[in-house]
């Protein structure tokens, strides 16, 4: 008897006479993993990490205390005069500083921009972050870029962040593959992931099914990490999909995915310390994390979310039972490591440390004007050095139009 057909474009398909429609509407809906329950405790304490010492969680609630202040502090700059454009991340900081604490100091990320916990738990300090968004003369990227788009990947193994939606996501899908082939040459070597971060707006953009599919097929070792806080820029997530959510793409692209409480830092530890654990088994896979949570405050300096959802709605979520910088101190409370007075004091010096670097940075130079031209080739073309002379020209013959004292060399450096 010949065996049943074996169609190569779903091997192990069953063949049926029954006509078994998929209808979404009627599949249960995916899970979200949390370990804190609704009132802020751990019910079952074996599942979280044993090796992670108290000190260290105090480190994550410091660096999520700083984010939300950090936030703060700049939106009113932006409002000030003193800063062009901000992004807050605040909801979102535990997504951030959890995530980061899971992935190892020489893995590969890529972000998009509301990642400031990211930055933040790997070493970036307060004087990096004010430089970039002061665009001074210590900004790696030379102020050429807007600010929040910082630099890192020289200290901290970030690669820059652009704006150009969802491009960082294939980006890291080809990091991934590099790794591949490096674990494959050099076997002693450390083995390392590619880590990177979207939000589910830019999952609508097709780089995101591009380099998940190509992940998939390719076995990278790379981990997708999706913050999605239901609003993109300004789109509700109904309007983007009717699908559940993100994490129901992974299954379909073959790739093991988990949502996650996003606003449980301990659940994103460990989900994201398991996943890299995963996608570096049998030589490499990648691994799709959805992390739930809310955008509490606006999409950016330039946003009013009042025009797309409730007060009374972004309040609830800012509530301490949901925000999750509060989650944890509350969580902390209960272990006698945190009070009210340290919170305070830990408070007004961070609030002191920002608003000092913020100061300091607003005195420093400006990068050279020669880094206008420069980064692009290794020697400059006949357009671009005659487009850097008649620059110059302009510049020296009306001094008065342009502050070129505030730059590094002055115009005579250009």
């Amino acid at each position: 008897m010949p065996s049943s057909p074996r169609f190569p474009g779903a091997i192990n398909s069953p063949l049926t006479t029954k006509m078994d429609w998929i209808v979404p509407s009627l599949m249960p809906p995916i899970p979200t993993y949390r370990i804190l329950n609704s009132d802020n405790v751990i019910e079952d304490e074996s599942r979280l990490s044993a090796e992670i010492p108290t000190e260290e969680i105090l480190k994550w609630y410091h660096n999520m205390l700083t984010v939300n202040i950090m936030d703060g502090i700049m939106f009113d700059a932006q409002r000030h005069g003193r800063l062009s454009f901000y992004m807050v991340s605040a909801g979102e900081e535990a997504v951030m500083v959890g995530s980061a604490a899971a992935l190892a100091a020489d893995d590969v990320i890529t972000c998009q921009y509301r990642e400031h916990g990211v930055f933040l738990q790997r070493g970036f300090e307060l004087k990096d972050f004010m430089s970039q968004l002061t665009s001074n003369c210590n900004d790696p990227g030379k102020g050429r870029n807007m600010p929040v788009h910082y630099s890192g990947r020289k200290k901290v193994g970030v690669h820059a962040v652009a704006s150009t939606l969802g491009t960082q996501i294939p980006h890291a899908t080809g990091a991934a593959y590099a790794l591949k082939m490096e674990a494959l040459e050099n076997p002693s070597a450390e083995p390392r992931v590619a880590a990177c971060y979207f939000g589910e707006g830019a999952a609508s953009e097709g780089d995101f099914h591009g380099a998940l599919n190509v992940a998939a097929t390719q076995q990278c070792p790379v981990l997708f990490l999706c913050r999605n806080n239901g609003f993109a820029i300004s789109t509700p997530s109904s309007q983007q999909y009717r699908g559940d959510g993100i994490a129901s793409r992974g299954a379909g692209y073959g790739i093991e995915t988990l949502r996650v409480d996003g606003t449980d830092i301990f659940a994103v530890y460990e989900a994201t310390k398991e996943a890299r654990r995963m996608a570096l088994e049998h030589g490499g896979r990648p691994i799709l994390l959805e992390f739930m949570a809310y955008r509490i405050s606006h999409h950016s300096t330039s946003d009013d979310s009042s025009a797309y959802r409730s007060r009374e709605d972004a309040a609830h979520w800012k509530s301490p039972e949901r925000n999750p910088v509060s989650r944890l101190r509350h969580w902390l409370e209960s272990k006698g490591a945190w009070d009210a007075d340290r919170d305070r004091e830990a408070r007004a010096q961070i609030r002191k440390d920002v608003i000092r670097e913020l100061t300091d940075a607003e005195k420093e130079k400006k990068p050279a004007l020669r880094a206008i031209f420069s980064d692009v080739y290794a020697d400059l073309t006949e357009e671009a050095e005659a487009q850097r002379q008649e620059l110059k020209r302009i510049m020296l013959k009306y001094p008065a139009e342009y502050d070129c004292d505030q730059n590094v060399d002055g115009v005579q450096g250009l």
